[in-house]
């Protein structure tokens, strides 16, 4: 189970790097706000998700 969560956690965070990633390509080309706005959003909840994976994991480690 342990081991499940942990390769979750991994796959969250490599989704909140690429979200991170668009975003800066957006703001670099110029994009339209509402379009950062929207990654910014995407980014913050992708990161409270591995935040509380992660922590499971550790509880479930110990």
């Amino acid at each position: 189970m342990s081991s499940a969560l942990t390769y979750l956690a991994l796959a969250v965070m490599i989704a909140v790097a690429v979200v991170l990633l668009l975003g800066l390509v957006n703001m670099m080309r110029g994009g339209p706000a509402s379009t950062s706005q929207k990654l910014m959003r995407m980014r913050v909840l992708l990161q409270a998700i591995a935040v509380i994976i992660i922590v499971g994991v550790l509880l479930l480690a110990r």
